[in-house]
């Protein structure tokens, strides 16, 4: 019974954090399509620290289809190389919000766009329950580089939904990711 009533009250709190994240009020998906380089992360995975030095900028496209979901282009430089990745998003009735199907964890995710300007930056939030509660916060820059104020509004976001300041990185540009060419 004890056991139970920790549950609850440990869901209730974390429901009551995201609860707090609003999506980019007023969003307006045509002027958020486009290149984005992702400059900052913030993520706790335990089978995700062996990789944090190894993590590079990686820079994406959003496609908006004719039916408002987004297909999301990804190049991302890993130790095997530059891999790209397409990712569909789905639309939800509230506009800055999508889901998509995790090919990779078998499992629907939620995509909060929390914060953008469309030019600069945008904050997003990535959020998923599989054995246990995960959050992803990203920066996302029209260029490899943001002003300060903007990573010092990232880091804010990422403390206030419970990562420690370890797990929030701002990574390295990558070189050659994607290869000339192809997508810049």
């Amino acid at each position: 019974m004890r056991t139970t009533v920790v549950a609850a009250v440990m869901v209730m709190c974390v429901m009551m954090v995201h609860a707090d994240v609003k999506q980019q009020r007023d969003f307006n998906l045509q002027r958020f399509a486009g290149k984005w380089y992702r400059v900052g992360l913030a993520y706790d995975s335990p089978s995700f620290v062996p990789y944090r030095d190894k993590v590079k900028i990686s820079m994406g496209i959003i496609t908006v289809l004719q039916n408002g979901n987004v297909n999301l282009t990804m190049w991302d430089a890993t130790p095997l190389g530059c891999q790209i990745n397409v990712y569909q998003y789905e639309k939800t009735s509230v506009p800055g919000q999508f889901t998509y199907f995790s090919t990779r964890h078998n499992m629907v995710k939620d995509i909060t766009v929390v914060e953008t300007n469309y030019t600069d930056y945008a904050l997003v939030l990535k959020h998923k329950v599989f054995n246990r509660e995960y959050t992803q916060v990203a920066l996302y820059g029209r260029s490899q580089s943001v002003r300060i104020n903007v990573i010092q509004k990232f880091k804010a976001l990422a403390l206030s939904q419970g990562f420690s300041r370890d797990s929030i990185l701002t990574p390295p540009p990558a070189e050659n990711c994607p290869p000339s060419g192809s997508g810049r």
